[in-house]
């Protein structure tokens, strides 16, 4: 993987886009350290974030903090922090976009997270805001937990 990322080219346009994804304890302070080094685009939720800010030393400051904490110290483009039913922000220097959770009959949350990390990034590489990249994927990312499977098939709105 630092291979993959060593030779990718470098650049306002280049999206190295790191979804953490903790896991049992397949990580490690340095393996984290150079992920965040590597990327440009942060994805983390809040579970996640209270455990990375244990392992950085900083467990005692509120959520969106320690998101501005990562988004400088990492040189980040931007910090996208879901927080399930509590809504999703998105840290970029100098703003904050904060889009609440619509309320949908829960089916199965496989798959919410990679919908919208897929969605976003495509909404970015296709033009769209950073507000509207952000509206679309927690609309694409409540649509999937309404279907059973991480792959449903989706309602032509979504495809734009």
């Amino acid at each position: 993987i630092n291979r993959f990322l060593d030779s990718m080219p470098e650049g306002d346009d280049v999206l190295k886009i790191f979804d953490i994804n903790l896991r049992q304890g397949f990580y490690t302070k340095e393996i984290l350290c150079n992920s965040f080094r590597n990327c440009n685009i942060l994805k983390i939720n809040d579970e996640e974030l209270v455990t990375v800010s244990r392992m950085f030393g900083y467990p005692g400051i509120d959520l969106q903090d320690k998101c501005w904490i990562l988004l400088a110290k990492y040189n980040l483009k931007m910090l996208i922090l879901t927080c399930g039913v509590n809504g999703s922000y998105v840290f970029t220097p100098g703003s904050v976009s904060f889009v609440g959770t619509p309320k949908v009959v829960v089916a199965d949350t496989v798959g919410a997270g990679d919908s919208f990390t897929a969605t976003f990034v495509a909404s970015i590489l296709k033009g769209k805001s950073v507000r509207e990249a952000h509206e679309l994927a927690v609309k694409v990312s409540a649509y999937v937990c309404t279907q059973k499977g991480a792959m449903p098939q989706f309602p032509e709105v979504y495809l734009s």
